[in-house]
């Protein structure tokens, strides 16, 4: 039986913060102890804060370490451990990976599928313990491309996918309803001249139109057949909101408008929005900031989503906002972990899993001084 114990903490529970130590044993919490402690061995966390590991929904972090230049396929394993431990050090303890299915394999402006070969890349590496967190898949699937279904029939019950979400990038709509932004962001990456923007324009409007609806209908049945839960990407109207709700969605990813947050509250969807939203003071798209939906209490989850460091510091922004430390910890460990099915981790209570993280703040920013996953020291 191995045994540890974390004195003279702040330890951040449901509903408030308590001075006090906390027991690990076996990889899980045993005990929480008001006050301090005189345990032989017992490490002193110096008056720090204690929070629960943080749990990550959606994070295209892992794409950024294979991809770290357009055209440049790094090695996929170095990539993976990479981004393992990148997450680690930031007090990440439970992600699921990020990773399209459905592409478009023609064309300067196309994508190429990946992500069945990446994942079997992941569980191996998994299977050889070399990972130090916990990672499930996210499976992004892209109603606007050719290859959706054939991608999705390549995964399984055992490939831990627990979130599927259905994204649909068509020029028009959704985040990119001003097509002036799309232009910005795929001429800037791509370097597509005028007439080759345009020509994907329309490209991608064909294939919404072609196989939208039958590629929609087939990831909402192979979520159901996977056991994930399943996501709206970028609703934007309370329309397409009530459609999210008639296919079961429980998780709103990036709602656009704060019209379609008030209605997924209104439908008890989760609204989920990202941390760099929230630190920057607006969407880089244009869409509606996620400040403005905190204070209109229509915030329940905070995503990293292209930066991971983003994900504590938005928290602690969120509880200087609120002034309510517990409540804004919640957005990025208890709520999540809830949205995903997972009630063993995400709070700190006897019998979760010893998913911990020692955090102070320092000139206002959060630094993590210390990452436990399972129990084990990882960061």
């Amino acid at each position: 039986m191995s045994e540890m114990i974390l004195s003279n903490a702040r330890i951040v529970l449901d509903d408030e913060v308590i001075a006090g130590s906390l027991v690990l044993r076996d990889g899980r919490i045993a005990a929480i102890e008001p006050g301090g402690t005189r345990a032989p061995g017992a490490i002193d966390l110096d008056g720090d804060m204690l929070i629960p590991g943080l749990v990550e929904l959606h994070t295209d972090n892992l794409e950024r370490h294979i991809q770290p230049r357009p055209k440049v396929d790094w090695p996929h394993a170095a990539a993976i451990l990479a981004h393992d431990g990148e997450l680690a050090s930031v007090g990440i303890t439970t992600v699921f990976d990020a990773m399209r299915v459905g592409s478009i394999p023609q064309g300067k402006a196309g994508f190429v599928k990946y992500a069945r070969n990446l994942a079997s890349e992941l569980w191996a590496l998994r299977e050889a313990g070399a990972l130090r967190i916990n990672h499930y898949l996210h499976l992004r699937a892209e109603v606007c491309s050719e290859t959706l279904l054939d991608e999705l029939d390549e995964f399984g019950v055992e490939d831990r996918v627990g979130i599927v979400s259905l994204m649909d990038h068509t020029p028009g709509q959704r985040q990119f309803r001003d097509v002036s932004k799309l232009r910005h962001y795929v001429q800037g990456k791509l370097g597509l001249s005028d007439p080759e923007f345009d020509a994907h324009v329309e490209e991608l409007k064909a294939l919404r139109e072609t196989h939208g609806d039958r590629h929609e209908a087939e990831a909402v049945a192979a979520a159901r057949r996977y056991g994930a839960v399943l996501a709206s990407h970028d609703d934007t109207t309370r329309e397409q909101v009530a459609v999210s709700a008639a296919h079961g969605i429980r998780l709103a990813e990036f709602p656009t408008t704060d019209e379609a947050a008030a209605a997924c509250q209104d439908h008890g969807i989760a609204v989920m929005m990202g941390a760099p939203n929230l630190i920057r003071g607006g969407s880089h798209s244009g869409n509606v900031a996620a400040k403005d939906l905190a204070e209109a209490g229509l915030l329940d989850i905070l995503s990293s989503d292209y930066v991971p460091s983003a994900l504590m510091t938005a928290a602690f922004g969120l509880a200087d906002l609120w002034e309510d430390t517990p409540r804004a910890i919640a957005t990025v460990t208890a709520n999540p972990a809830r949205a995903a099915g997972l009630d063993d981790r995400g709070r700190i209570a006897p019998g979760l899993h010893g998913d911990l993280v020692r955090v102070a703040r320092v000139q206002d920013t959060p630094v993590v001084r210390g990452v436990w996953c399972h129990g084990r020291q990882v960061g």
